[in-house]
């Protein structure tokens, strides 16, 4: 499986027969004019990972792919009158194909950021291919640690989330190897403080994929 952080929490996954991204989202343009995709995962609806200024140049550029979208997203879309095309709805414990790799959809509910501020749906998916490393990316939560993940796309942080939660939560996946995702409110001081606690604090290796640069996980 190769993975390529393509900033803040959108991440593109390949094997033999699939391409993958994940939370095409607005604080980064990494994932600008991609093609060749097979399909689109949005764990929620917060513009940071579902940019609705340029999905729809996306999805131009890759018309025969699939989007699978949280299921209270399509709603939300319509509701501030934005259309971006044909979504797949999908909640906890769905699962389906593409290509050779396996998705399920985890978790329900996107973290508090706090108790004033209604949440909203927010689902992980777990990527599997016979004979390849498993991969989590929980979008905006730590609620759910499904077992067997072998690279966790780690949240570093965010309005919702504190560092003790991070490495708890790491602690609680135990993936043998974790890289941060959700980092763009960070500095390169924040970015190491938090990394770096949490490879000191859990028994899972961390690596900086910021780079951009695909990494093949074996």
């Amino acid at each position: 499986m190769k993975i390529t952080h393509l900033g803040h929490s959108a991440v593109l996954v390949e094997t033999d027969q699939a391409r993958v991204l994940i939370d095409p989202g607005n604080l980064s343009d990494a994932w600008h004019g991609l093609s060749d995709l097979n399909a689109v995962l949005v764990t929620h609806v917060h513009p940071d990972h579902l940019d609705p200024g340029q999905v729809p140049a996306l999805l131009s550029a890759n018309p025969s792919v699939q989007v699978y979208a949280e299921s209270s997203i399509p709603d939300a879309l319509a509701a501030n009158d934005l259309d971006l095309g044909a979504m797949i709805p999908v909640a906890e414990s769905d699962e389906f194909k593409v290509g050779d790799l396996v998705v399920t959809v985890v978790g329900r509910i996107h973290a508090e950021i706090h108790r004033d501020i209604p949440r909203i749906g927010n689902v992980g998916y777990v990527l599997r291919a016979e004979g390849q490393p498993s991969l989590f990316h929980p979008g905006d939560s730590y609620a759910t640690s499904p077992a067997g993940v072998d690279v966790l796309a780690m949240p570093v942080h965010a309005p919702w989330c504190a560092m003790k939660e991070t490495i708890d939560f790491v602690r609680e996946v135990k993936a043998l190897e974790v890289f941060g995702i959700h980092e763009q409110l960070l500095n390169e001081r924040g970015f190491g403080l938090v990394t770096g606690r949490v490879e000191a604090m859990t028994s899972s290796r961390v690596l900086d994929l910021r780079s951009g640069t695909a990494h093949q996980f074996a």
